[in-house]
């Protein structure tokens, strides 16, 4: 009798169903995991309130994830039983040239799992060895499923090049903003400044390290940039909220001939100062997810306790309370940081 799993599915924006389905096995090349925890992040949110311009109904979700290999297709080597993995959970075509120039995380017809093509959310998931990163046994479940967002932040931390030394500003203290900050720190920067709106998610940036905060609403971003880096300001600007306010601020006030990262995804179109940019000699950069060395220097940099997930970790969810996990979101907008769903439970 081929054996059952339940799997998440959201049939349209705000509505998720259960359904039992066959669970799958192996191929060859493939590993079957056992899913453990995964991660609710700002573009799953999107898809729940119907506003992901790149996603269609129905869809399984997630993808960042953790989990445990329960069995290894044929020709799979260097994995085991029992081991502790997440899953890189980009789909590329290997042929475009971004993917045979090392730089498959651009692929042209670049696929991610919980929005283009199936995602994690369901008891087991197959998917090539390829795709499969180990986690060190002493990891938690809750730290591996974060291993996904820390790796967008290394890949981000990695644009301007070796952050040594470096006067690093970033602007928004969601996640992504609070792991870009302790990303630069573990790299070698020499301090790091986070500006906000929210005093709670400035708190939570100073917990994880930050060496400055300031509260936007209440002082000048380029007199906070003076304040704690002096005449030199910063030498790299991150924007990780991505709106036409911040990346105002960012163009406004960045020293001359230094370098501004986007990292956050823009809602919309963008109406900023280009003018400035250009008379400046600003660079303006941006970051697109990770590739493979991402995640194995996010693992490292967690296991060197270096980088601190566990402050960003807001709340747990059973698998069956996945709709739960988005209406307590949606309550605590300002609160929450990082919301994970145990699937087993």
């Amino acid at each position: 009798m081929e054996q059952e799993m339940l799997q998440q599915v959201m049939t349209a924006p705000g509505q998720i169903e259960f359904r039992r389905v066959p669970a799958p096995r192996a191929g060859a090349g493939q590993v079957l995991i056992r899913i453990m925890e995964i991660g609710i992040c700002g573009s799953d949110i999107h898809v729940y309130h119907g506003e992901h311009p790149f996603t269609k109904y129905p869809v399984t979700q997630g993808h960042e994830v953790s989990g445990e290999i329960a069995a290894l297709g044929e020709g799979v080597e260097g994995l085991r039983v029992g081991q502790k993995v997440t899953i890189q959970p980009q789909v590329f075509c290997g042929k475009c040239y971004p993917c045979t120039h090392g730089k498959y995380n651009l692929c042209e017809e670049l696929k991610v799992m919980g929005f283009q093509t199936t995602g994690v959310a369901s008891e087991y998931f197959a998917v090539d060895a390829s795709k499969v990163t180990p986690l060190p046994d002493a990891m938690s479940f809750d730290e591996g499923a974060m291993i996904e967002p820390l790796a967008v932040a290394v890949h981000a931390a990695r644009r301007p090049g070796d952050v040594k030394g470096m006067k690093i500003a970033v602007l928004g203290a969601g996640p992504i903003g609070i792991l870009v900050a302790q990303a630069v720190k573990a790299l070698g920067a020499a301090a790091v400044m986070v500006t906000d709106i929210s005093g709670y998610r400035l708190e939570k940036a100073r917990e994880c390290g930050a060496d400055y905060t300031f509260n936007t609403r209440e002082k000048n971003f380029g007199e906070a940039l003076v304040e704690a880096f002096g005449p030199d300001k910063a030498d790299v600007i991150f924007d990780c909220a991505g709106n036409d306010t911040t990346m105002g601020q960012a163009i406004a006030y960045a020293r001359k001939g230094s370098i501004i990262i986007l990292v956050a995804v823009y809602a919309g179109m963008a109406n900023v100062d280009l003018a400035v940019l250009n008379d400046h000699e600003l660079d303006l950069n941006t970051t697109m997810m990770y590739r493979s060395e991402d995640y194995v220097t996010a693992i490292e940099l967690v296991e060197a306790g270096k980088v601190r997930l566990q402050p960003l970790m807001s709340r747990r969810f059973a698998f069956r309370d996945y709709l739960a996990a988005y209406q307590y979101i949606d309550a605590n907008r300002e609160t929450t940081m990082k919301v994970l769903i145990d699937v087993q439970k």
